[in-house]
């Protein structure tokens, strides 16, 4: 099957119902997308599915036949403008601490930041609503809430 991972064309073979954290850590040796709970419930796993915030630990391959993912490399390589804003705020407020949830945090807050309308600054319970998907074991959620409202205020 062939699947569109951060602008390249991958022709995988993959059972159809294969989750997509494993289809690109086993078979495409993409690390970034981390496995945490696997019942799409911490959102470490996230990626983006044509731009939509997706868990790829319960999302199968064959739902992205046909459509573009995009992964942490990608987002935070410095070509995507909202994700390079949001990786320069993560780092500026020192949101990490153990860093295992980070790469789904990013992509969750990167989809959040893209689906607001420009120039719109998103308040804490907004932030809030749209970060819940995402448990940070290490309690950082008032670092994350500053770096997204951070992220999002440099992109006016």
């Amino acid at each position: 099957m062939q699947l569109v991972v951060n602008g390249r064309e991958h022709t995988i073979d993959v059972d159809p119902a294969t989750p997509i954290l494993w289809a690109l850590r086993d078979t495409l040796g993409m690390t970034g997308t981390k496995f945490g709970c696997g019942a799409a419930l911490c959102g470490a796993c996230t990626v983006h599915l044509d731009g939509e915030a997706v868990r790829s630990c319960s999302t199968p391959v064959s739902e992205a036949v046909g459509k573009k993912i995009a992964t942490i490399e990608a987002i935070t390589a410095g070509g995507d403008r909202i994700g390079a804003a949001v990786h320069a705020a993560w780092v500026k407020h020192d949101v990490a601490q153990c860093g295992y949830c980070q790469s789904g945090q990013i992509m969750s807050a990167t989809a959040f930041i893209k689906s607001l309308p420009r120039g719109k600054q998103p308040t804490p319970e907004e932030i809030d609503t749209a970060m819940a998907g995402n448990i940070c074991r290490c309690g950082t959620y008032a670092r994350i809430r500053a770096a997204v409202a951070d992220a999002s205020r440099s992109l006016v």
